[in-house]
């Protein structure tokens, strides 16, 4: 699983199936120059260029490229803690790029306000540096008790507008997502706060109901954080904040699919109630790419043991210890189709940070990140383009 930059020079990567937008394409070839994608065709209708890879002799017939995954929510890997700075943000990144997460944005875990406004901070000053980093996704503080998961309930509080505002601010334009419990008190003005921000307000860690999440929808929240996972579940007088986010289109519903947080038959009942709007996420913490044993998830102690991450006082799920590579195998074994599997890692989680116009495809002008599987849908090789143009 090695990893290659495309940022300088001009690379062809021919005789691979593509897997795009919604399409599959055989016998095709791909363009990269100076970090963006300069053409696409099928045949031998390529020029050279600096460096040309037949896709087949790095992932054997049957070879599929696809564009690079973005995760839009993690919190670490590699036994590093996006929580505890650059160097652990470094480390856990290279765990996930080699597994083909060309992009991530940097999931934080409730601490105090001082805390995050400095974390989020870092986070923007990495950006000028780490082309890969898309910014940061606030999972907390603003949730619910009852569902805090993993996060220490201490530190949870309801979203005033003075707090709100300053971890916006300290992010400098770089958060992307707020993870927020719309029904606490001034929930809803919150998420019209966030999304006035050019932020996306996502639904989660939370007790509402199905009509307090269309609410939510209404004020602008955008993404329902891990669906199933820390809210209510589908009764069928209380169909809960997970089909009402089915049903409206705005919506693109996170999925976590590592066969612990889902089912694999509701893996496929998220992919079915909601086509095209799904975000395969990992969700995953320190553990991610390391052995069981003892972590921690910001102020919470967590215990992995076989694979699976599980706090040391509640026994909730912690995480989980998923790469998008593992992700996108258990959506297709689950019965998810190829196509609508590998639009849940590049284009639908690009779409719901507003920014799939420049990465999620293998189009012209997109940034040049792809990655390269093998029919057994193993990563063989990863591409990393350049810097995003805002």
């Amino acid at each position: 699983m090695s990893v290659h930059s495309t940022e300088t020079g001009s690379l062809v990567i021919h005789s691979a199936r593509i897997v795009d937008r919604g399409e599959l394409v055989e016998d095709a070839w791909v363009r990269f120059e100076d970090g963006r994608i300069a053409a696409r065709g099928t045949g031998s209708a390529w020029a050279t260029a600096d460096e040309v890879v037949d896709a087949t002799e790095i992932a054997g017939v049957g070879a599929l490229l696809t564009p690079g995954f973005v995760d839009i929510h993690g919190h670490g890997g590699a036994g590093a803690a996006f929580d505890d700075g650059v160097d652990a943000i470094r480390t856990a990144r290279a765990l996930h790029r080699a597994h083909g997460t060309t992009r991530a944005v940097v999931s934080l875990v409730t601490a105090s306000l001082d805390d995050l406004a400095r974390s989020v901070s870092e986070v923007a000053d990495l950006m000028t540096t780490d082309a890969d980093i898309l910014g940061s996704h606030l999972e907390g503080p603003f949730l619910d008790p009852g569902h805090q998961g993993a996060h220490e309930p201490t530190l949870l509080r309801a979203p005033a507008p003075a707090g709100v505002a300053r971890l916006l601010e300290a992010g400098r334009g770089t958060v992307r997502q707020v993870t927020i419990a719309p029904e606490l008190p001034g929930g809803l003005d919150a998420i019209r706060q966030i999304v006035a921000a050019g932020a996306a307000a996502a639904v989660g860690h939370t007790d509402a109901d199905a009509e307090m999440a269309a609410a939510a929808f209404d004020a602008g929240a955008s993404i329902l954080t891990h669906a199933f996972n820390a809210m209510n579940g589908i009764h069928h007088r209380a169909p809960g904040p997970v089909l009402a986010a089915a049903a409206d289109p705005r919506v693109v519903l996170e999925a976590i699919a590592d066969n612990v947080h889902l089912a694999p038959h509701v893996i496929k009942l998220v992919f079915d109630a909601a086509p095209d709007r799904v975000a395969l996420v990992t969700d995953a913490m320190a553990a991610a790419g390391g052995a069981d044993g003892h972590y921690d998830l910001g102020a919470v102690s967590v215990t992995v043991t076989d694979g699976i991450a599980r706090t040391d006082d509640t026994g909730s799920i912690a995480g989980s210890t998923l790469t998008q590579d593992v992700a996108l195998r258990r959506a297709v074994q689950a019965g998810v189709g190829l196509i609508p599997a590998v639009r849940a890692l590049t284009e639908t989680p690009a779409r719901a940070i507003g920014l799939d116009d420049e990465i999620g495809s293998l189009r012209n002008g997109f940034v040049a990140d792809a990655v390269l599987l093998d029919e057994q849908l193993n990563v063989a090789r990863v591409w990393v383009g350049g810097p995003l143009s805002r």
